[in-house]
């Protein structure tokens, strides 16, 4: 009994469920064809409006000349013709000028109270130019007591000498008193170089370009006078270390100093062995030509030539425009007797101010649009005239 009451519940079941599936299946149906219905009315009434809008124009263009001319025309733009170039690009940094000779004067026989200064700030001085001086009352002081001793020894050296021609005396008292004048020549002979000392000299040639010490004051060298030469000068510049692979020894530069309104080609003859922690850059020195016009310190943009590439294809950067698939420009075709506008993929490379390189996609001789380019469509028609 259990199994047949079994039996009968499931064919039940499967009639129910047979029943509402052949109902869903009709309502999906009738509901895909009611779509369909309302695609077909729509498409009838799309191809209605698009007959509509055909005569409008039509007519339009019949009854408005200048808009049937400016139709037939095309729209306006500007063409560039596309030819090979040399194309460059630059890092640019800021660097500052320097000087290779830069002299701090310093005393040769130790520090003292100086007593004159012949220099002054901007004075042109060469190798060996007084630069001032320095008390010298007590070396001075050793020398006359010292010229005193040796004057004496000299006079007993003599008497010694003319003893001893008479064979009065001993060698061993002509032998010492020959010593102690010896002795005493060769220290005035120190003494007259310290005192040469307290003369401080210039070492090298060049311009005062600070003098930080007056009369009275202890001189002890160092920053208190310093002589710039600019007949050697050079750029000095951080470069970030990102570019360490680009950057190297005999790398082409352009220097530009703002100030003065020069620019000067260089080449890189110097490059930092380390990297900078603060700054995460290296230093690099290229020389400069000598320029009166250049004071050490003074700014300059520095533009290093890190990529070139001869006979490039090159165009402005404005006219390469984006969509979904990448980059692009358009040129002008002549097809028949019309211009037409062309969409053209393109693969750039490096870019430098306004141009950018082209790798890939035009070619010498190629039409560029220029101007007009906005709002333009594969195969439009174009004119270049008014």
């Amino acid at each position: 009994m259990k199994t047949i009451r079994y039996q009968t519940i499931m064919l039940l079941a499967l009639a129910i469920l047979a029943v509402a599936c052949g109902s869903s299946k009709k309502e999906n149906e009738a509901l895909l064809g009611e779509k369909k219905a309302e695609l077909a009315k729509l498409q009838g009434e799309a191809s209605d409006l698009a007959k509509k809008i055909s005569t409008l124009e039509a007519e339009i263009l019949k009854l408005d000349t200048a808009a049937a001319a400016a139709a037939d025309k095309g729209k306006l733009v500007a063409l560039t013709t596309v030819a090979l170039q040399d194309f460059s690009h630059f890092i640019e940094l800021q660097g500052r000028v320097d000087a290779d000779n830069i002299s701090y004067v310093t005393p040769r026989g130790g520090p003292g109270q100086v007593k004159q200064i012949f220099v002054q700030k901007g004075d042109i001085v060469r190798v060996g130019q007084p630069i001032l001086k320095l008390d010298d009352r007590i070396i001075l002081q050793q020398q006359d007591q010292l010229k005193s001793q040796l004057a004496f020894a000299q006079d007993l050296l003599r008497r010694r000498e003319d003893l001893w021609k008479q064979n009065i005396g001993s060698e061993v008292e002509l032998l010492s008193a020959r010593n102690n004048v010896t002795q005493l020549e060769k220290q005035l002979v120190t003494l007259k170089e310290q005192w040469s000392m307290t003369n401080v000299m210039a070492e090298v040639n060049g311009v005062v370009d600070d003098v930080m010490v007056k009369v009275g004051e202890i001189f002890q060298g160092g920053p208190q006078i310093r002589i710039v030469n600019t007949s050697s000068l050079k750029v000095v510049t951080d470069v970030p270390e990102n570019y360490l692979a680009k950057v190297g020894r005999g790398s082409k530069i352009e220097v530009s100093v703002p100030d003065i309104a020069k620019t000067y080609n260089s080449s890189i003859s110097f490059i930092g062995a380390s990297i900078n922690p603060a700054t995460r850059g290296f230093s690099t020195e290229a020389k400069l030509p000598a320029d009166n016009a250049l004071k050490p310190n003074q700014i300059a943009l520095v533009r290093i030539l890190d990529y070139a590439a001869p006979n490039a294809v090159v165009a402005p950067i404005n006219v390469v425009q984006t969509d979904e698939k990448g980059k692009y420009v358009f040129v002008v075709s002549q097809e028949g007797k019309q211009l037409v506008a062309r969409k053209k993929p393109v693969v750039i490379g490096q870019v430098q101010g306004n141009s950018v390189e082209i790798k890939a996609g035009l070619a010498a001789g190629d039409q560029l649009i220029t101007e007009g380019y906005q709002g333009l469509y594969d195969g439009q028609k174009v004119s270049t005239t008014l």
